[in-house]
């Protein structure tokens, strides 16, 4: 019994190191750890402005991001991602392990034991998920900040990616309210780089790198993707 309590205390704190050695600006920093009795406890960074998922919402009485924060939020992301997956790792991303600093830099979190994997060990294709479900991210975060859909009341009969996609590729503007032509430019990239990131065929999907190179490049060489991104109305990790 005491062997095994050795092994596996042995065990935990050298994957612990392996967290310990992530060091990126978009990945909450791991501070230290703690182990008592069989508990055992990963501590990290503070953040300030906690989860992004308490600002996906414009509803009265909460806080809204600015578009501009929305945008570099959505670059830091990528970079926080693009990062982990050249390390060969997956993470299920998610609004909620996304956590802001004072500055609304965001920080990938949750990284605890048993949600950080090697891509080898869940499949070659898992980063394609983490792409599709940051699309998907980007696309919650367009949609509930208010005034882009002018359907937004009605939302559970409309299918918000393809309404993007329509607006888009027709050439109309995206309703945004008083939003400088800046801020209109980084919107249509953020989406245009959302509705590939949800391609139907994850080998459609771009690399992260690629993700992050199409954010931070000019919107006029943006390329819209072909309509092929599954239709329904409530997104699940694909």
């Amino acid at each position: 019994m005491m062997a095994n309590s050795v092994a596996g205390d042995k065990e935990f704190i050298n994957e612990v190191a392996k967290i310990g050695r992530i060091r990126h600006s978009n990945v909450v920093k791991l501070i230290g750890f703690c182990i008592e009795g069989s508990k055992r406890a990963l501590v990290y960074e503070f953040m300030p402005n906690g989860s992004l998922d308490k600002y996906k919402y414009s509803q009265e009485g909460t806080v809204s991001l600015s578009y501009r924060k929305m945008f570099k939020i959505s670059l830091g992301m990528a970079r926080g991602i693009d990062y982990l997956h050249q390390d060969s790792k997956h993470i299920d991303i998610k609004l909620h392990n996304i956590l802001l600093d004072e500055n609304f830099n965001p920080k990938i979190s949750d990284l605890g034991l048993a949600k950080f994997y090697p891509l080898d060990d869940i499949g070659g294709v898992s980063y394609k998920a983490d792409l599709y479900n940051f699309g998907m991210m980007l696309m919650e975060m367009a949609r509930r900040r208010g005034n882009m859909n002018p359907f937004a009341e009605n939302l559970s009969q409309v299918y918000f990616p393809s309404w993007v996609y329509d607006q888009i590729n027709e050439g109309k503007e995206l309703e945004m309210g008083d939003a400088t032509e800046e801020e209109r430019k980084m919107m249509k990239k953020m989406m245009i780089v959302a509705l590939w990131c949800i391609q139907m065929r994850p080998e459609d999907r771009p690399s992260t790198s690629k993700v992050v190179e199409m954010l931070e490049a000019d919107i006029g060489i943006q390329r819209m993707p072909p309509k092929s991104f599954p239709n329904f109305r409530r997104h699940s990790q694909r």
